[in-house]
């Protein structure tokens, strides 16, 4: 099956509500363009709207989508720019308490999302125990092993409604090869009820992949699409653009300013 995608129709499955898982991590192999089309659209049709925005680590692109009044809630255990300083946009609103931020940590996404591999609404484990952290999430349990009567955290099922992966190159099928450094973007892929591959290439027919079609969407050309993240080994980040964006952006009115240029460009 053909599952080639424009950016306009693989945009039209992020609908209002949904959880949008994004991949890459911090700042490398983001789905930077897809973002960009996303903001297009809605700028000018106001959708989509009160997303949960689900990432292993939020940066740039997570940060575009918060700056557009897209995102009611974020599920990440990092959201910033590294070197580059703070995410304006996060900082923002989570400061003033317009954005629900549910609590994560790297553990408590893995297990997230290996129940829901598992077809379970949780997945025990050990971490959080001692610490505060249950007390900022009521909804995630403890539990007593049946067997040895050990104290579990009881992490539950994540279910993304769509993901969106950045490609190294991707086929026709939907096949993808994502690098080395791959986050969750696997379990993602797998966990999600809809995956859209942006791609920096697409071929025919891949002999290898990281991704597999069954899993898969669409898949849409994108080269460039990770810009200003890098894309190893294809280009590293653009590390000007990324100071541009924090020195530009404070508040909603910077935003707005920046946004306007970028959209443009």
């Amino acid at each position: 099956m053909d599952k080639r995608l424009t950016m306009d129709q693989a945009v039209e499955l992020v609908g209002s509500g949904a959880c949008l898982g994004l991949g890459g991590i911090t700042l490398y192999r983001r789905p930077v363009k897809f973002v960009q089309a996303l903001v297009r659209k809605q700028l000018k049709y106001a959708e989509p709207k009160n997303l949960t925005l689900l990432a292993f680590t939020a940066g740039l692109e997570s940060d575009l989508l918060i700056g557009a009044g897209m995102v009611s809630r974020v599920r990440t255990c990092y959201f910033g720019l590294e070197i580059f300083g703070l995410a304006p946009m996060f900082t923002y609103h989570a400061n003033r308490g317009e954005i629900e931020i549910v609590e994560e940590t790297e553990a408590s996404l893995a297990c997230g999302l290996r129940a829901k591999l598992a077809g379970i609404g949780f997945i025990p484990g050990r971490a959080w125990l001692g610490t505060d952290l249950p007390r900022l999430r009521p909804d995630v349990k403890t539990i007593q092993d049946p067997y040895t009567g050990e104290e579990l955290m009881a992490f539950p099922a994540i279910s993304p409604d769509i993901s969106i992966i950045h490609a190294l190159r991707a086929d026709y099928h939907g096949n993808a090869q994502i690098g080395n450094n791959k986050g969750i973007d696997e379990e993602l892929c797998l966990a999600s009820e809809q995956v859209i591959i942006t791609a920096e290439e697409i071929v025919p027919e891949l002999e290898k992949a990281d991704l597999v079609s069954p899993f898969v969407t669409g898949v849409v050309l994108a080269p460039g699409g990770a810009l200003p993240t890098s894309c190893h080994p294809l280009y590293p980040l653009d590390g000007a653009a990324l100071l541009a964006y924090t020195e530009q952006v404070s508040d909603p009115a910077s935003y707005k300013a920046f946004i306007s240029n970028w959209l443009a460009a």
